[in-house]
Order: C-alpha cells, then sequence, then structure tokens
C-alpha cells in the first residue's frame, strides 16, 4: 500500500483538490490518499465551497474531507508528501527529522515542470476562475504522479 499526502496551508482549497484528483485516479485497494495543512487555520473544516465545486464539475466529490493540521506522524504514516507551494515544502522540511523524511517532501508541479519549483497559486482570495486554474494544474501534475506511480520511479 502507497500512502501519499497532500500540503497546503489550509487544507481547504489546493490541498483538498489535489487529494480528491488522485483519489480519483489510482485504485483505493493500493493507495491511500490523504491531504492536511501546515496551519491550524481550518481544522475539521470542509473544503471551500468554490473547490468543492470545480471538483463537482469534474465528477470529483470532495464533501467527506475535512481540514487537519501537518504532524511530525505525518512523516511515519506517509510515502509520499506532496506540498503546494515554497513556503508550505520549507515548512514541512523544517519538521523533518532525517534525510528520509526531507526525501518524502516534493513540490507537486515538478511533476509536471521538473526542477522549476512553482508554486499552485492559492485561489481563496481570487474568484472561480482561480480555483478552475488550479484544478487544471492538479490534475496534471496528478497525472504525471499517476504515470510514475506505475512505472515505479516512486518507491
Amino acid at each position: 500500500m502507497t500512502r501519499i499526502l497532500m500540503v497546503c496551508l489550509g487544507n481547504i482549497c489546493r490541498s483538498p483538490l489535489a487529494e480528491g484528483i488522485l483519489k480519483s485516479k489510482l485504485p483505493k485497494d493500493k493507495f491511500i490518499i490523504d491531504s492536511a495543512g501546515t496551519a491550524a487555520y481550518h481544522i475539521d473544516s470542509k473544503p471551500d465551497v468554490r473547490s468543492i465545486a470545480v471538483a463537482k464539475k469534474y465528477g470529483i466529490d470532495i464533501t467527506d474531507i475535512r481540514g487537519r493540521q501537518f504532524s511530525r506522524n505525518d512523516f511515519n504514516d506517509f510515502d509520499l508528501i506532496f506540498a503546494m507551494d515554497e513556503s508550505n515544502y520549507h515548512n514541512i522540511l523544517k519538521i523533518a527529522k532525517t534525510e528520509d523524511e526531507k526525501s518524502k517532501v516534493k513540490l507537486i508541479l515538478n511533476e509536471m515542470t521538473p526542477n522549476e519549483n512553482l508554486s499552485v497559486p492559492d485561489p481563496y482570495y481570487g474568484g472561480n476562475a482561480g480555483f478552475e486554474n488550479v484544478y487544471k494544474l492538479l490534475d496534471q501534475s496528478c497525472n504525471n504522479i499517476v504515470s510514475k506511480l506505475n512505472s515505479k520511479t516512486y518507491s
């Protein structure tokens, strides 16, 4: 069983969307996909209604996801950790204690544009178009993650 965690700041916009997208592309009996936020702003909250709406538009239901905060235990519980932006990436690395833990952490858009270290824009303060853009970026990145998982590029 491969366990994958998606991480953004509040765990209500980008990371639940990434969780839902990746879950829709992988078999449930071989993968566990979850999401978290580096901040504690939205613990137990549903995803933003705009994330729910854009996911629904593409046939994905994320209404059962609830916000939670990233913790040290996530390094033990997950094989791959995808950060949505550089700020969250660095915040995750700050609490990693070993090189093995650090090696699990990746910027999600590097799956689409390797080594460019681009960030998924936070759509929270924008309109619906921002959520559509985020969906498309995450969808392509998740397609590339699935390809790597299928070709065993990730362990």
